[in-house]
């Protein structure tokens, strides 16, 4: 008897030295929330009209129905209260400096006519917004104070998917709320609702809800990586999707915005799409990987440098383009005025060029559209493009199609009548004669590069001839 008793205590030690370590290595979060949460602060946004609620990012509006009426009355809902004389939208920010320097989201105060700034300890500041930059999302206030709570960004570089973080903000209205989970993703792309896509977005499973924009994401340091933006939803509340804004982002929006009020990016003034896997086998790739050139603006950066329409751009500056989608990211934080060597592919071959990269400023900047692949090529009638379509388009050369004919290669691209092509392969096209002759010699059963102009758009397509 006493020998199964021992038995049974030794089990259960083994037992116990196994889940100590496990239990131990659970994050503690009570530390972190206590050192920094006071920094943390609640942003009103009042608005003297009934243009929109702020803060409700990617919420159906038939969300606001369902939303209990207890928290409605934070967002300005007016329910079945009568019109309301002044909007009030709430959301999150935190302080960057002891001088009252806060970070928030553009979409927070954007069209207010006032903003004040509640602090944890409950004293209250008219706020200044001394900046606002729409495309990543960032505002900069400044309130009176001295030696104020404040917090310093961290290294989002350095984040690994599965790593825990923490979120502190206002969700509904419910004061300096904290959540905590992991990291999802990195560098995910969400474009604006201009299409444009200057922020590689960390992804989260972090419960994040409107009244949290605006808010710190911290890592397990105490440090900020990120500021929460987004969260995708269809009910109006978390769903386990939330996206923040990486703190190397916004730390260079900030300062830019706190020495001149405005953010200048860096510019290429190219048109990218994906490389898929026709295209890549059309380029001679192993694999799809790159942003692919569709067009180059005029007396553009990218065109000083010498990039050329059909180039793959897999490396810039020398941080590897996967994804078509990472060369804006990379782009966008490179200082205009500097000279990049960018690595492209071309006929087949690594070239690399020198380019210096531009300022986008402001937001009437010029700018190409990231487009999406399209079309295809034989099976059609073409003829020369006329001097005035030239210039018109800006073209030194092309055909335009008259005419797709019905069940062929470029029918069943989607190619149309109207589209512009301009080139096929590495042959730039010059005339419809010139088309005829190219596309008896292509080979078949493999895919062949096609550029088209269609409503202005340049893109790739790939083509297959199966014979």
């Amino acid at each position: 008897m006493y020998k199964t008793i021992a038995t049974l205590l030794a089990s259960l030690l083994t037992v116990m030295a196994f889940a100590a370590p496990s239990q131990a290595s659970l994050p503690e979060f009570t530390k972190l929330v206590e050192a920094n949460s006071p920094a943390v602060v609640k942003i009103l946004s009042i608005k003297s009209n009934d243009a929109g609620i702020a803060g409700m990012e990617g919420v159906d509006p038939r969300a606001l129905e369902q939303m209990p009426e207890m928290f409605k009355h934070f967002f300005g809902y007016p329910g079945r209260q009568g019109p309301r004389r002044q909007q009030q939208s709430m959301g999150s920010g935190f302080l960057i400096s002891d001088d009252g320097y806060i970070v928030t989201n553009h979409h927070v105060i954007d069209g207010a006519d006032k903003v004040l700034v509640r602090l944890p300890d409950r004293r209250e500041f008219d706020a200044e917004i001394v900046g606002t930059d729409k495309r990543s999302d960032i505002a900069l206030l400044k309130v009176a104070g001295e030696d104020l709570p404040h917090l310093g960004f961290g290294d989002d570089e350095s984040l690994k998917v599965g790593e825990w973080v923490v979120a502190i903000g206002s969700p509904f209205g419910l004061d300096y709320s904290v959540s905590a989970g992991i990291v999802s993703a990195m560098g995910r792309s969400i474009p604006n609702e201009d299409n444009e896509n200057y922020v590689p977005f960390i992804q989260t499973d972090v419960a994040i809800n409107p009244g949290n924009s605006g808010g710190p994401l911290f890592n397990l340091e105490g440090e900020v990586v990120g500021v929460n933006s987004q969260i995708y939803t269809r009910s109006g509340g978390s769903i386990g999707l939330s996206f923040a804004i990486p703190a190397t982002v916004v730390a260079d929006v900030v300062s830019q915005l706190r020495e001149n009020g405005a953010v200048r990016r860096g510019w290429l003034g190219v048109g990218i799409q994906e490389v898929d896997r026709k295209l890549a086998e059309s380029f001679g790739l192993d694999k799809p990987r790159g942003a692919l050139i569709s067009q180059v603006g005029p007396d553009s950066p990218a065109e000083k440098g010498g990039i050329e329409a059909g180039d793959i751009i897999v490396a810039f500056d020398g941080k590897p383009i996967d994804e078509s989608a990472d060369l804006p990211h990379v782009v966008g934080l490179t200082k205009p005025g500097t000279s990049v060597p960018v690595l492209v592919i071309r006929n087949g071959k690594e070239v690399e060029i020198d380019v210096e990269v531009g300022a986008l400023d402001g937001e009437e900047a010029p700018s190409i559209a990231q487009v999406d692949a399209v079309g295809g090529r034989l099976g059609l009638v073409v003829d020369d493009l006329s001097e005035p379509q030239r210039k018109r388009l800006k073209l030194r050369s092309g055909v335009v199609v008259r005419e797709v004919l019905a069940d062929s290669p470029a029918a069943r691209a989607g190619l149309q009548p109207n589209d512009v092509l301009t080139s096929i392969g590495n042959e730039t096209l010059r005339s419809a004669e010139q088309f005829d002759a190219i596309a008896a010699t292509l080979p078949a059963n493999t895919h062949i590069p096609v550029r088209i102009l269609r409503r202005g758009l340049a893109g790739f397509v790939a083509i297959r001839i199966e014979e």
